[in-house]
């Protein structure tokens, strides 16, 4: 991390190469990378603009950028919502070329949990002032997330909005309505055995959820989100409940009261290894990481990843509180 000059701004000279989700956010691709050539140019910088359509080209358009960063010294940005974000940043990850976000998604918890503007220009802006800092990833067995990672009737819950998305918009109040729904349904239950410090706890449950993001734990009323940013990941299982009492506990966390509920267990963790039960025909999970649904064979394990993003954070003056 010492070549990447941590705690300082990038070199005056440094380009920009920024892959973009026309599929993702509110507003139209050709405007926000508009907005961004204007920003950098302005400021005399030089920026390259990678449009992609497709989800499924974001890896491959994210490491033609970090082979340009490399070579250039430039630095590499992701612009979209966080599933784009965690693509472009699986990719940067331990490549030693500073990461840089503008947020255009729904939620956008990664950026707002560090104080990015959702405003492109705003946040455009901020990336010519702003500071390395090396932030905590998390890791499902090959996988990074940066957000969350969950297994259960979260993934549905995910799979629901998005089709919800696609019908009415992408909207806040969408997202609640389709979670709604979807807590209603039956679902499948979850018998599971979790390893940690060389304990072994059984449980029957509808999901397990694991974050990795501070302002989304806290939007929820857990205690523990303060200590995802050292060092420590912070697991939420639902215990076996009716589609009803689920629905008390989605509203339960809309007011930010999810902690101490007698139908939640969380707790704190570097590792954590998640086993289907002895006996199980199924070795296989479904599971989410930052939205992106996919299988996975247990065992699932969890923990903090050893190397952290060197995301670039705005100046003091240029942050956004969390909200």
């Amino acid at each position: 991390m010492e070549t990447l000059n941590v705690g300082k701004t990038v070199a005056a000279d440094a380009p920009f190469f920024i892959v973009l989700n026309s599929g993702s956010g509110r507003n139209d691709a050709d405007e926000t990378s508009g907005i961004v050539r204007r920003v950098m140019e302005d400021a005399g910088r030089r920026v390259e603009i990678f449009k992609v359509g497709d989800a499924s080209d974001l890896a491959n358009t994210a490491r033609r950028a970090v082979e340009l960063a490399k070579a250039q010294g430039g630095v590499v940005v992701a612009a979209g919502g966080d599933g784009t974000i965690n693509a472009v940043a699986q990719v940067v990850l331990g490549q030693g070329c500073p990461f840089g976000v503008l947020p255009q998604g729904t939620f956008n918890y990664f950026g707002r949990t560090w104080g990015i503007s959702q405003d492109t220009e705003e946040a455009a802006r901020a990336l010519l002032d702003a500071t390395i800092s090396p932030v905590q990833v998390g890791m499902l067995n090959e996988r990074l997330f940066l957000v969350n990672a969950s297994l259960g009737l979260y993934p549905q819950l995910l799979e629901d909005r998005e089709t919800y998305k696609q019908q009415y918009g992408r909207s806040r109040f969408v997202a609640l309505l389709s979670g709604i729904m979807t807590v209603m349904r039956s679902h499948r239950r979850l018998h599971i055995d979790m390893e940690q410090d060389g304990q072994t706890r059984r449980l029957r449950t509808v999901t397990l959820f694991v974050g990795n993001n501070r302002l989304q734990l806290k939007r929820v009323g857990i205690e523990e989100s303060d200590e995802v940013h050292a060092g420590r990941l912070v697991a939420i299982a639902l215990r076996d409940m009716s589609g009803l009492a689920m629905l008390g506990l989605l509203f339960r966390g809309a007011m930010r009261k999810l902690g101490g509920a007698d139908d939640v267990i969380d707790f704190s963790f570097t590792r954590l290894v998640v086993k289907p039960r002895s006996g199980s025909r199924s070795r296989r999970f479904k599971v989410a990481t930052d939205g992106e649904i996919l299988w996975m064979e247990a065992p699932l394990v969890f923990k903090v990843a050893a190397e952290r993003l060197p995301l670039l954070v705005p100046a003091p003056d240029q942050r956004k509180e969390e909200a």
